[in-house]
């Protein structure tokens, strides 16, 4: 065990305490849940759910798209049989709580429904105001959004106190983040009920206020934003990636991208353009998307997959990232490793004091539990905030506003809770109460 290490289980455990909240309040009994969308997500978390004990109800309007999330959870639990992890009969067992539907009205009266249908505010609302005519009073509606208004999603209802948001990472079965989004009229209990779930699933449970993003992908959207200057600025896809890999990262930004589809990341870029367009991208991610080029899945994004798995530099893309340079007036220069990963790391502690001022994240140790957990930060180094910690926060900010007076500077305001943590030498790792 290492300091950092112990600070992770720390986080972790950390995390399951609500701030102000009596600890001897209930969490709502759940002993029955529907899952609507039968997707990737949707089935990972049926499978999840399964192995925590529970009957669950697959919703899905497409029958084709339930057969094959039924082949795909028996072939999960199949594959779990054969590593030893469940008898035959557990597995029978296990598959026998499981129940397909393709109308909502199967959910009737169940006491949870999670729902994970396409990532787009009308289509959830379409969801949300069927599932509030259809379920139980008292029953908790959870959408799986990434990145939408939970409250929106919840003025849909007439139950918008029983409404939280329950964001799964994918594979929902094997992530063991669960980030657990409370709108503004979420009720103490439900959301005492949601972090219960967490923790009964085996998912580090991490409750988020309302924001673009939340906690995890709000951070993770300056991570890549710098990721994606750093090669307008001299540096290429293989040597941002090595860098980030080298200091311990499992998988580098642009190849993290590549591996869950390049479109995805553009559809959220349009979105935002439209809402926030004082915090423009480099144009570099749209222009690989509109080439096609979405990542393994497609043989190409920032890298070719010749064997569709194995990334290859491609010297088509080094091509497009020197011409947009030159579009852009921007002569090239030398990035060391060092800057790399400074900008890359520091744009997360930035962003994370910048939550943290807002009320999102209640304690710096959550925002640590979500990398650590769900975004591959690497386990050695306790998660960004504990980083933070380690070098300084005086010498934290001054780096940061160097690269605040640098190329998109405006990316690197400081936050207040920052500057002011430095001004009187003290620490992130102070406010975990």
């Amino acid at each position: 065990m290492t300091a950092a290490t112990d600070h992770a289980d720390f986080a972790r455990a950390k995390a399951r305490e609500i701030p102000g909240f009596p600890a001897d309040l209930a969490p709502l009994p759940i002993e029955s849940l529907a899952v609507v969308g039968s997707g990737t997500m949707g089935a990972g978390i049926a499978i999840a759910a399964l192995a925590a004990g529970l009957p669950v109800i697959l919703l899905d309007a497409k029958p084709d798209m339930l057969e094959k999330a039924h082949a795909r959870i028996g072939k999960t639990v199949a594959g779990d049989v054969a590593k030893g992890r469940l008898t035959p009969q557990q597995a029978e067992e296990r598959l026998s709580r499981l129940t397909l539907a393709s109308d909502l009205a199967a959910a009737a009266d169940v006491d949870l429904v999670i729902e994970a249908v396409f990532e787009d505010i009308a289509v959830k609302g379409q969801v949300f105001t069927e599932l509030d005519r259809i379920c139980k009073p008292g029953a908790v509606l959870a959408s799986n959004t990434s990145t939408l208004d939970v409250n929106r999603i919840a003025a849909f209802t007439s139950r918008p106190e029983q409404v939280v948001g329950l964001h799964f990472f994918s594979p929902a079965n094997i992530m063991k983040l669960l980030e657990i989004v409370r709108a503004d009229k979420t009720s103490d209990r439900v959301l005492v009920t949601a972090v219960e779930l967490a923790r009964r699933l085996r998912k580090t449970g991490v409750v988020a206020g309302v924001c673009d993003g939340f906690i995890g992908n709000r951070i993770f959207e300056e991570y890549l934003r710098q990721a994606y200057f750093l090669l307008e600025e001299g540096a290429l896809p293989d040597q941002v990636d090595s860098a980030m890999e080298r200091w311990g990262f499992a998988m580098g930004p642009l190849r993290v991208m590549d591996l869950v589809g390049q479109d995805i990341g553009w559809s959220i870029r349009k979105r935002r353009a439209v809402e926030q367009p004082d915090r423009p991208y480099s144009r570099v991610a749209d222009m690989i998307c509109e080439m096609g080029r979405f990542g393994q899945k497609t043989g190409s994004g920032y890298y070719r997959y010749a064997d569709g798995r194995t990334a290859e530099p491609d010297p088509e893309i080094d091509a497009l990232i020197l011409a947009e340079s030159a579009r852009l007036g921007i002569t090239r220069r030398e990035i060391s490793d060092e800057e790399i990963v400074d900008r890359c790391v520091l744009a997360m502690v930035n962003e994370g004091a910048q939550i943290l001022e807002e009320g999102i994240a209640y304690r710096p140790s959550d925002i640590d539990a979500v990398y650590l957990d769900g975004y591959g930060f690497p386990a050695e180094r306790g998660g960004p905030m504990y980083e933070a910690d380690q070098r300084g926060l005086g010498a934290v900010f001054a780096r940061v506003r160097g690269f605040n007076n640098g190329y998109q500077g405006w990316a690197f305001e400081p936050a207040p809770l920052l500057i002011r943590l430095a001004e009187q030498g003290g620490s992130f790792g102070a406010l975990n109460t």
